[in-house]
């Protein structure tokens, strides 16, 4: 990724890329399907869930296994999720000095809910880093593959999209940070991308040719490939 013209605003996702909850977090979901009859694996959701709201899931997992989730099952899956949360959610490794050395403005930009957000963020000590400068699909109409949310964070944030950055993992994360107009870094160092397929995974995500686009496998290497952000 070219650093000549270095980006005003870091927007990070935050579930597999600031906190390494996706393999947690696919751990749970498998298991409360299971109780309902289904046999799922991670890498199912890894391809069909993986940056998504949690009402996009639901219903993709209604179309793919001809069942209707019963009622309250949202609330249970998040109430399960936030318990094995408390003692195995960590942040992601080589983080902290990211977010203490950039030298312009950063965010979160997530799918999940502001409750979830912030409890993760906070268990994980990284909420101080962010505060006030968190986004969620609840702000927007239209979820991650749509590019709403991103350009809400960089308009609330008075940055021109194209002057932009998202940190991102999943597939949908990275079409939404294009459609943006912005720049994408896919942060492939989660525990979830160690947990799939890679066979299935490349079928699902074929890397776009497209020069605002670059992969990288952890953040000890943000700095090498964006000095320009260093303070």
């Amino acid at each position: 990724m070219n650093d000549m013209a270095a980006p005003q605003l870091v927007i990070f996702d935050c579930d597999g890329v600031v906190v390494d909850s996706e393999i947690i977090s696919a751990r749970v979901l498998i298991a409360l399907l299971a109780e309902l009859g289904v046999q799922t694996d991670p890498t199912f959701v890894f391809n069909h869930c993986l940056g998504r709201s949690f009402p996009t899931v639901a219903k993709h997992l209604a179309g793919a296994f001809d069942l209707t989730l019963p009622e309250g099952f949202e609330a249970d899956y998040r109430t399960r999720l936030l318990q094995v949360f408390e003692t195995e959610l960590r942040p992601m490794s080589g983080l902290r000095p990211v977010l203490s050395g950039l030298n312009v403005p950063f965010c979160i930009a997530s799918s999940s809910s502001p409750e979830r957000v912030q409890r993760s963020l906070t268990l994980t000590g990284l909420y101080p880093y962010f505060t006030d400068r968190i986004f969620t699909a609840s702000q927007v109409s239209r979820g991650k593959p749509a590019p709403d949310l991103f350009l809400l964070a960089a308009e609330t944030l008075g940055i021109k999209p194209q002057n932009a950055l998202v940190i991102e993992d999943s597939i949908v994360g990275v079409e939404a940070g294009l459609a943006a107009g912005m720049r994408v870094l896919r942060f492939t160092g989660g525990g979830h991308m160690r947990a799939v397929d890679p066979g299935a995974r490349l079928e699902q995500f074929v890397p776009p040719n497209d020069a605002r686009f670059a992969e990288f496998e952890g953040f000890d290497r943000f700095f090498d490939l964006l000095p320009g952000l260093r303070s």
